[in-house]
């Protein structure tokens, strides 16, 4: 199911990230494992955009996952979706991804059909904080979310701050961040801590959960 701006949904690419965007556009994404593993997926070539290496992205599964039984996943930054379709393949049910590059959702859109997952992705064209505000009146929680978002634009990580807040985060849940190593992000985000920092190169990814008996959310 694809949903305009009236719907709502952090992945492989993303619109405006500092890094290797043009000379990586012809690098080959693909999911890493589950029931779509192995499957080749379109980059948004032509955009201001850069990858998440599998190695990254299968590390980052193997922490957090590295399979799940159903759930709800968030991309705020989806860029070609690679992190959202990659979490749909271990065993999430359903995904929102948030992108605002028009090249970009059109990657995304080709590579949900490739995945044949078109019942279960919410497209959101949108910028982020606009899609987090819509996502808050929904008042669905999420078991997953995913924040990438340009480089330069370290503000953006506040948004899960936010959903933390209006309880939009179920109570296990898990927020996943990726930034450069010159971001410093806080130790928590409401009642989701930090539980685990890797580097990779100029990349880090923080990961955030809710510690055990800590605050209340939905779900």
């Amino acid at each position: 199911m694809y949903s305009c701006g009236s719907s709502f949904l952090c992945s492989s690419y993303h619109t405006g990230r500092a890094g290797n965007s043009a000379k990586q556009e012809g690098e080959k994404m693909r999911i890493i494992s589950g029931e779509r593993r192995g499957l080749q997926l379109k980059s948004a070539s032509g955009t201001d955009t850069r990858p998440t290496s599998d190695k990254v992205k299968e590390s980052v599964f193997n922490i957090i996952g590295p399979y799940f039984d159903g759930g709800r996943v968030l991309d705020l930054f989806a860029g070609s979706g690679g992190l959202a379709l990659e979490a749909l393949s271990r065993g999430m049910d359903h995904a929102v991804m948030v992108e605002k590059d028009r090249r970009a959702q059109a990657a995304i859109i080709e590579n949900i059909g490739k995945c044949r997952y078109d019942d279960r992705v919410d497209l959101m064209r949108a910028d982020a904080r606009q899609a987090v505000r819509r996502i808050i009146s929904k008042e669905e929680p999420f078991d997953m979310v995913f924040l990438d978002p340009p480089y330069a634009r370290d503000t953006y990580y506040k948004l899960a701050g936010e959903l933390a807040g209006a309880g939009l985060i179920s109570r296990g849940g898990t927020i996943v961040c990726e930034h450069d190593r010159s971001v410093t992000l806080p130790d928590s985000f409401g009642v989701f801590g930090k539980d685990k920092e890797s580097v990779y190169g100029g990349t880090v990814i923080s990961i955030y959960r809710q510690a055990a008996g800590e605050g209340e959310t939905n779900g």
